[in-house]
């Protein structure tokens, strides 16, 4: 408890809270807490005597009821405690997110590599028709040279 007291001392009284808010990775995020805010008016049960979600040494200790310091520190250690819950669950949400963005992104990447197939696929066809109908072309004029050639036989025997 002194211990606690003291680190509330050192904080600023105008402390942060944890926000939901989004931050970039590459940014240091510092999360400080105030000890001092808590309302005097609000009884225990308005708090619950566990939190299984958290790691034991995380867990909140029972107050000592008949210190309001001892209840001020459990109830600020209860509201620290839902908001660490509510950031660990965001956390698992952007992750879920993030999991579905990357499967996203492969499977763009994969439909950008089935069009480059495709288009690559599009170009060797559209270069062999190309060179089939030249071939055509030249099959047919020798075909009428052959003709032109036959006929004149016919006609000068």
């Amino acid at each position: 408890l002194l211990q606690l007291e003291q680190t509330s001392k050192s904080i600023d009284s105008s402390a942060h809270m944890i926000t939901t808010a989004r931050v970039p990775a590459d940014k240091p995020v510092r999360i400080a807490f105030s000890l001092n805010d808590s309302p005097d008016d609000a009884s225990s049960e308005n708090f619950p005597l566990a939190f299984p979600e958290l790691d034991q040494q995380l867990q909140p200790l029972p107050p000592c009821h008949d210190s309001t310091e001892s209840m001020q520190v459990y109830k600020q250690h209860c509201k620290i405690a839902e908001e660490y819950h509510e950031v660990k669950k965001e956390i698992a949400l952007l992750e879920e997110r993030k999991k579905e963005l990357i499967a996203r992104l492969e499977e763009v990447e994969k439909e950008s590599m089935d069009a480059a197939q495709l288009a690559k696929e599009y170009a060797e066809l559209t270069e062999e028709n190309r060179t089939l109908r030249l071939a055509q072309t030249q099959c047919v004029e020798q075909l009428e040279k052959l003709r032109i050639q036959y006929q004149k036989r016919q006609g000068s025997s």
